[in-house]
């Protein structure tokens, strides 16, 4: 399933660069996130706690940077286990772009789902996939003191 969005943060882009890197940052951004580690600079270890629909699992697993071109963006790519709910994966493309004195944060994300969780059906997963961007990405822009841009488009998946 593919999502995308844009938000604008009247920040500077080296700002938003650098809580885009900060785990502290993300760990508060992220829905359901119980621990976040930095392992390396390209890596972190994540475990967060999710209920996507009837289904209640903590995930465990990893969250690569790749593709990083600072401050342009990088391509994040994570992996989590939830034992008998079954497992996610996924790759979001994130481009920040300077406009005049704010940033503007699009991403375009891809995931895979497997086992139980799988089987809740489609629109289920996609719209709760949706929400759970949306929530990571807001939650982020307005740590950096911005709200969603609802006139922006969504990038073409």
């Amino acid at each position: 399933m593919d999502i995308g969005g844009t938000y604008r943060i009247p920040v500077p882009r080296e700002a938003v660069w650098t809580a885009l890197n900060d785990p502290a940052v993300l760990g508060r951004c992220i829905p359901g996130c119980k621990e976040l580690t930095q392992v390396s600079p390209e890596e972190m270890a994540a475990k967060v706690a999710l209920k996507i629909g009837p289904v209640s699992a903590t995930f465990a697993g990893t969250v690569l940077l790749e593709d990083i071109r600072a401050p342009e963006g990088y391509t994040l790519v994570g992996q989590g286990n939830g034992g008998m709910a079954g497992f996610a994966k996924g790759r979001a493309v994130v481009s920040l772009a300077q406009e005049g004195p704010e940033t503007v944060l699009t991403y375009a994300a891809k995931a895979e789902i497997g086992g139980k969780i799988a089987t809740l059906g489609g629109r289920l997963m996609q719209a709760t996939s949706r929400k759970l961007a949306d929530e990571f990405f807001g939650k982020f822009a307005a740590a950096l003191g911005a709200a969603a841009d609802p006139a922006a488009p969504a990038p073409a998946a």
